[in-house]
């Protein structure tokens, strides 16, 4: 919601009724959660912040699925992240998560299935809010970075398959500008423009590539802790945060680049920002390492 908040007018406050309507009409929405949806989860939450058992996977996986369930969705696809950028940082400790998750949706009769992802490096090209808006429009418009094509496609088809849809090739909606249609459709119900300019930041700084070679590690956690710096993120519940700010890259680990050549941006309001963001990324970009990377998919988990 806050990446969307960065397009001119967008609301995510829906009234049910709107809600309702909206998937009518449009056949997608997002927004806020209402104080009706699994209102204890609030109250649980702040009592594992106090008790420092936010990392506890069952607690986890409760919190998650009790909104799921109560939603009302006949089916459910979980995108569960593992690596270095994601709460979970072990594929163990992810496909326990995932594993959790199936099962509980499974017994509340919700067909659930949940992918494993990588994000031990950071997805797509941008990190942020209005940057990763542009991405994504990008990505609507038929183009955009692989890997963003490859898991929103991958998670396309499994979501229809739950839904009992087997003649659409999400592919050929993407290619064919169905999906953006529906895009602008739903930006637009909820008070958007989807053809407005996004925000852009005052302040840009060039990080250039160290050295010539292979680009083998961009951490996820090292660019999404400059991105938060940046102010693209909350350190308080309470806290606004900026629309504009972000990190941006020009290659993807496996790239070649160039000693010298522009490799990241960082986009803020506040150029007082810009050291502490660099201080995040000083040991996450390699060149011509060894380090093993996840694939992009790591496992699917369906109830057994």
């Amino acid at each position: 919601m806050d990446k969307l908040e960065s397009i001119p007018g967008w609301r995510a406050d829906v009234s049910h009724a709107d809600y309702l309507a909206q998937l009518r009409s449009v056949g997608a929405v997002v927004c806020a959660a209402g104080e009706t949806l699994a209102p204890a989860d609030k109250k649980l939450y702040a009592l594992r912040d106090v008790t420092g058992t936010v990392e506890s996977i069952p607690l986890i996986a409760s919190s998650i699925m009790s909104k799921k369930i109560a939603e009302g969705a006949g089916a459910l696809l979980l995108d569960v992240k593992v690596g270095s950028g994601a709460f979970m940082k072990t594929v163990a400790d992810a496909t326990e998560l995932a594993r959790t998750m199936v099962g509980i949706g499974t017994e509340a009769g919700v067909r659930t299935v949940a992918l494993v992802t990588a994000m031990d490096r950071p997805l797509g090209r941008s990190a942020g809010n209005a940057v990763e808006v542009a991405e994504a429009v990008e990505v609507l418009a038929g183009g955009g970075p692989a890997d963003v094509v490859e898991l929103t496609v991958r998670l396309a088809r499994e979501m229809l398959t739950g839904a009992g849809v087997h003649d659409v090739d999400p592919a050929a909606v993407l290619s064919g500008g169905g999906a953006m249609d529906t895009w602008k459709a739903m930006i637009t119900a909820q008070g958007g423009d989807p053809d407005a300019r996004l925000p852009v930041a005052r302040e840009h700084h060039v990080v250039p590539a160290p050295a010539t070679g292979r680009l083998s590690r961009l951490d996820a956690y090292g660019v999404g802790v400059a991105a938060w710096r940046l102010g693209a993120g909350r350190a308080r519940k309470q806290d606004p945060v900026s629309a504009t700010a972000g990190v941006t890259w020009r290659a993807g680990v496996g790239d070649q680049v160039r000693e010298g050549s522009t490799l990241l941006e960082l986009h803020t309001d506040d150029a007082d920002r810009i050291p502490r963001a660099m201080e995040a990324l000083e040991n996450a970009i390699g060149i011509d390492t060894d380090d093993e990377l996840l694939p992009l998919i790591v496992d699917r988990i369906a109830a057994r």
